[in-house]
């Protein structure tokens, strides 16, 4: 996955405040890419960028600084610009999702660029002319305003998952000690007694009563220490234990 993903470089054109540029460093690391280049930024990374960066900081001192856009794609054999608005002139359009893909894919070959614009007017026209295709995140049309560091972060993910997908690379849990069938059923007989001797359910009518308990812990799948933290429970219930028993002796008595 890591070869890839430093071929994917996120070019920022003209960024306003040097903050920005720390929070989409962060972004970036949080999803295995490292490759930062700036057009002409209005502040070169400082110590905000730094505090926004919160760790990132090795990739604001390898961070290029160009002083256009073509120099910042040298080298790149696909070029994705954003935007936040559609425009008038018909360009080839991908979501998040589609421009991931086409990234990571190109990426296994050579060079790529994601383009991100200003904060406040985004690329230009003849920026965007220089790019292959351009990417629209669909945000609320009742609101579409997205931070810089945010809309980063959504095609960084995007990289990520489409990147897991193509290793197979799944979350998994710890696998659990789950209780046994027979230790399953000696605590049901534990419950159903305790229920009778606390005086909760009529030995008479209690078969429909345990036939839900059984379905409730059932769907619950306790494992091992739960269950014998139960079995505590209601053991504590029957009166087998003292409430006492953790009792501290008192420090100031004489």
């Amino acid at each position: 996955m890591n070869e890839p993903l430093a071929r994917i470089r996120f070019v920022l054109v003209e960024t306003t405040h040097s903050g920005n540029i720390g929070a989409v460093a962060r972004a970036m690391k949080t999803m295995g890419l490292s490759r930062l280049e700036l057009v002409a930024p209005r502040q070169r990374p400082d110590a905000e960028a730094l505090a926004r960066a919160s760790g990132a900081d090795d990739l604001l001192e390898r961070a290029g600084i160009h002083q256009t856009l073509t120099e910042a794609l040298v080298g790149c054999r696909l070029v994705i610009g954003t935007s936040a608005r559609l425009r008038s002139i018909e360009w080839p359009l991908l979501e998040p999702p589609e421009c991931a893909a086409r990234l990571l894919a190109e990426a296994q070959e050579g060079e790529v660029a994601l383009v991100l614009g200003r904060e406040s007017s985004g690329l230009t026209n003849d920026e965007l002319a220089r790019c292959h295709f351009l990417a629209h995140i669909p945000t609320n049309p009742a609101f579409s305003s997205l931070n810089l560091a945010a809309a980063a972060q959504v095609f960084a993910y995007e990289i990520r998952r489409a990147a897991r997908v193509v290793t197979g690379e799944r979350l998994t849990e710890t696998p659990r000690d789950l209780a046994s069938a027979e230790a399953m059923e000696g605590f049901y007989t534990h419950l159903a007694d305790t229920l009778i001797q606390i005086g909760f359910s009529d030995p008479e009518q209690s078969r429909t009563l345990i036939r839900r308990l059984r379905r409730l812990f059932n769907r619950a799948r306790p494992d091992r220490v739960e269950l014998n933290i139960l079995r505590g429970i209601l053991s504590a219930a029957q009166g087998r234990k003292t409430p006492n028993r953790f009792a501290r002796p008192d420090d100031s008595a004489p």
